[in-house]
């Protein structure tokens, strides 16, 4: 039996002429978990994911999927994984059956065989009763539901899903990750997913933290939180660079001003509110204390936000 983990990264480089789109990075993805790839665009989560897919070739490193070199075996490792782009794939003019029917086909599915994995496959989605509706009229939540079927219709080991929430609801996101829990939690499919959406980030079970072709930070996101410690505070000030030397001078604090507002760490940063006020309650005029989120790791990591730097997305 292959005890490989499901995906192994090692020393991944890719450039798109002079701009470098990944920078030497390491990982691995365990059988049976849900791995996030979380960054701005540019970051390289998405020529990372064209990479594992056999879409292109990386420029130097090596991506394995079950132990293959995704480069020198592509046609192995596609019988492993099954693939959600962000762009829609799906016929309109056809129904749901007939789309994954089609895409049967392509896997050389026998007839019987074909049609029952058409069947289970619509009820897991919960499309069993509009299997011989149109695509063009279902929601985007119920389209992308049988965007997941397609890729699952040969069943495979490893599901990439690229952002598979873009244009979605609040509502139909929730259904989506409901069901891809399921799928992770009760048929041990292991799922790697793209994302920019800290929410989504939120729901895996590990994530890499990607900012220009560099992983800046790797674990549970509950672990990552706890890399801040405190709490974080912000300060809204109509003159932030004084509040800036005020703060470092009394609290010995390593604050630092983002898009206008004073931002810092502080362990029980409520108990320093009113120290705060006291001090400088002239100079302040609104004050924000949360605990740390996926955010907060990132600019801990990169010095800036998670949307500060418009760089190409084509990465």
């Amino acid at each position: 039996m292959n005890d490989s983990p499901m995906v192994e990264i090692d020393g991944l480089e890719h450039r798109y002429g002079k701009n470098i789109a990944l920078a030497g990075i390491d990982f691995q993805v365990e059988r049976g978990e849900i791995f996030g790839l979380l960054g701005p665009n540019g970051g390289g989560k998405t020529t990372l994911f064209r990479i594992l897919s056999t879409l292109i070739r990386p420029y130097a490193g090596t991506a394995r999927i079950l132990g293959t070199d995704v480069n020198q075996h592509p046609e192995k490792v596609r019988r492993h994984f099954g693939v959600v782009f962000q762009s829609p794939s799906l016929d309109k003019e056809l129904t749901a059956r007939e789309n994954l029917v089609h895409q049967g086909h392509l896997y050389a599915l026998n007839k019987s065989e074909l049609r029952a994995r058409c069947d289970t496959l619509l009820e897991q989605v919960g499309l069993a009763d509009r299997a011989g509706d149109r695509i063009k009229t279902f929601s985007g939540g119920m389209q992308r539901r049988l965007e997941v079927a397609k890729g699952l219709l040969h069943q495979p080991e490893l599901l990439f899903l690229d952002e598979p929430t873009t244009g979605l609801d609040p509502g139909a996101r929730s259904d989506l990750w409901q069901y891809l829990n399921r799928l992770c939690k009760q048929d041990g499919v292991t799922i790697l997913v793209t994302t920019h959406l800290m929410e989504e980030a939120e729901r895996c079970d590990r994530l890499v933290i990607l900012d220009q072709g560099k992983i800046v930070s790797m674990g549970s996101p509950t672990e990552l939180k706890q890399q801040i410690g405190g709490d974080v505070v912000s300060l809204q000030t109509a003159d932030p660079e004084t509040l800036l030397c005020q703060l470092r001078e009394r609290f010995d604090t390593s604050a630092e001003i983002l898009n206008g507002t004073v931002r810092f760490e502080y362990d029980k940063g409520h108990e320093l509110v009113r120290d705060l006020l006291t001090a400088f309650g002239e100079n302040i005029d609104s004050v924000t204390i949360g605990k740390p989120n996926l955010e907060d790791v990132f600019i801990r990591h990169t010095g800036h936000q998670f949307w500060e730097q418009n760089l190409e997305s084509t990465r």
